[in-house]
């Protein structure tokens, strides 16, 4: 049951991997087709704007021309991320984990797609009023769950619900007990169902138990009955006398 359900949930974790990185896609063959080699679009004048640039380094323009070095972590970082979503249990408590990784993976794909195929990754967002360093929502990805991943370690899991060691053990250990006592129940039902001459030697020995009981039971009464004759034969000689 706990290995059907992490498949089905690294499944849904995929297609939103790929919805989002099909986004990354489309707002950058956007910015290709409408913003290279022409005037930055203001969207708000001095403060935002869309403004197309082809990023040969790392977040933010740092590390230029390194693309073999970025194509290599690139891959290292993707498979970390699969490895983390594979080995994550299955349960409501590791969602927001997931969330985070998707995402994370998501942006780390698009970049790489990029350095990839084109040898530069796509910018085109820019914060004017700011001078912020021009990003792309691949970036926005990362950013919001780097974010979101500090705050999770922060003040929602403990250091032993990220040992997934751990976590798997203590799950294992109570189905086992849990399967330890349904299989204790069922064995009996099941004894008593394949041996009836057991059975009914059972109900015989609790007859023979209660027996005894009835017979003393009976006996009080009997006993009763007969002190209650006795002392209306002694009232019926007193009245001849």
């Amino acid at each position: 049951m706990e290995k059907s359900k992490r498949i089905v949930f690294l499944i849904i974790d995929l297609i939103c991997m790929i919805v989002l990185f099909a986004i990354d896609r489309i707002t950058k063959i956007m910015a290709f087709t409408k913003l290279k080699d022409k005037d930055p679009y203001r969207l708000l004048p001095n403060v935002f704007e869309f403004r197309y640039l082809e990023n040969r380094g790392a977040a933010f323009g740092m590390l230029q021309d390194q693309r073999i070095l970025f194509i290599v972590v690139g891959v290292v970082f993707l498979v970390i991320i699969l490895a983390s979503l594979i080995a994550l249990p299955a349960t409501k408590k590791y969602r927001a984990l997931r969330v985070c990784l998707v995402m994370i993976g998501a942006g780390a794909a698009g970049n790489l797609y990029d350095r990839i195929i084109y040898d530069y990754v796509t910018d085109f967002l820019y914060f004017v009023y700011i001078d912020f360093p021009i990003f792309n929502v691949a970036d926005i990805y990362v950013t919001l769950s780097a974010f979101m991943l500090v705050i999770l370690f922060l003040f929602i899991y403990k250091d032993e619900d990220l040992d997934i060691k751990k976590v798997y053990e203590s799950k294992l250990h109570s189905s086992m007990r849990m399967d330890d006592k349904t299989g204790g129940d069922e064995g009996k039902e099941k004894d008593a169902e394949e041996d009836p001459e057991e059975g009914s030697k059972a109900s015989l020995k609790e007859d023979k138990k209660e027996a005894p009981e009835k017979d003393a039971e009976e006996g009080g009464s009997k006993d009763t009955e007969n002190t209650t004759s006795g002392d209306a034969g002694s009232v019926d000689i007193k009245d001849t006398e």
